[in-house]
């Protein structure tokens, strides 16, 4: 793997140093970064590296990436000041109107944790926005007489699922039901994530909305403690928030994990001190997690007394809220240019 590195580190620096134009640099960046480019795809194959090389090839990985991404930077810098990058200006044209434009701040924390599980030997999984009971509740350990189901957190919709059968859909109300899908779909061990947006019958205020972001991740393996869940919570919060994020783990039900979990962060808003955000109380929820429960393992195909695993479901939009010191959740989707505009 470190030999293959080097091989995708040569050619790539000779291709970029290469280019003439800026077309030409951004193919570059493309072939390199884009969906199915080269250091994409190494980044997506560091989960099948043997564990004993993850920490080694992935340190050699990132290091390329940044060396990569300086390289791109560097010659895109030197060809925008070159004569022949630089077209020609009519001085007498009249001024036209520039767009500035950037990635909203959900999106930009979506990337951040996509980029820290992948480095992690994570895989991103996507999973439809309408699905059925079947997966939303049924696969997940939810009894039939849950308040869940009901209509008044559930957006429930005309028709059936004809691939399942079941007889009814639903805009999905959490993540956990892509995790079946996948669970179906492979073999284990893996680890993966699956980011979204999730829709409750919900009454908005400043902690909640009706339409709003998750970010799963599930590991199934052999044998996975507890502790070692507390700690990808941990590096994974430090990571994104660059700084050293205090957590907590208190019990707590959910149908589809056993034992279950309530993950808290300490505020940033308030640093701990209480306000609105945390409900005075100085923390706040982000995540709840647990061993999946061994009925969901046997709805996704996989045997209990054989294998383990850990959930973590992230509230994204909270995560964003702390990192940006942002009081009021309802602001992400009032398509307000004033509040936009300060993440470009």
């Amino acid at each position: 793997m470190i030999e293959k590195l080097s091989s995708i580190r040569e050619s790539a620096l000779a291709d970029i140093e290469g280019t003439k134009t800026l077309d030409e640099i951004e193919q570059q960046r493309i072939a390199l970064f884009g969906k199915k480019g080269a250091m994409t795809q190494l980044l997506k194959g560091l989960k099948d590296v043997p564990p004993e090389q993850k920490r080694e090839v992935g340190q050699a990985v990132n290091k390329l990436k940044n060396e990569l991404q300086e390289a791109i930077g560097a010659r895109k810098e030197a060809l925008q000041d070159s004569e022949n990058s630089i077209p020609a200006f009519d001085m007498t044209l009249p001024g036209t109107p520039t767009a500035n434009g950037g990635l909203h701040p959900i999106t930009q924390m979506m990337d951040d944790l996509n980029e820290a599980f992948m480095s992690l030997g994570f895989e991103v999984f996507d999973g439809p926005e309408i699905t059925s009971e079947l997966y939303a509740f049924d696969s997940l350990n939810f009894p039939p007489d849950h308040p869940a189901r009901e209509s008044m957190d559930t957006y429930w919709l005309e028709g059936a699922d004809n691939e399942t059968g079941a007889k009814r859909l639903c805009l999905r109300p959490h993540l956990t039901g892509s995790s079946i899908r996948y669970m179906q779909q492979n073999k284990p061990p893996f680890r993966f994530v699956y980011p979204g947006r999730v829709y409750r019958n919900e009454v908005t205020d400043a902690r909640h909305e009706r339409a709003f972001f998750q970010y799963e991740a599930l590991i199934v393996d052999k044998s996975i403690p507890f502790a070692s869940g507390k700690l990808l919570i941990k590096t994974i919060l430090d990571r994104v928030f660059k700084t050293s994020v205090d957590t907590r783990m208190r019990a707590g039900f959910f149908p589809f994990v056993e034992p279950g979990f309530e993950i808290d962060m300490k505020c940033l808003v308030c640093s701990g001190k209480g306000c609105s955000t945390c409900k005075h109380v100085g923390w706040i929820e982000v995540m709840p997690g647990g061993a999946p429960h061994p009925n969901v393992l046997k709805a996704g195909g996989i045997d209990p007394n054989e294998w383990t695993g850990f959930y973590i479901n992230i509230g994204l939009d909270r995560l964003v809220m702390m990192r940006n010191i942002i009081d009021d959740v309802r602001h992400f989707h009032s398509g307000d240019l004033r509040f936009l505009s300060q993440f470009k």
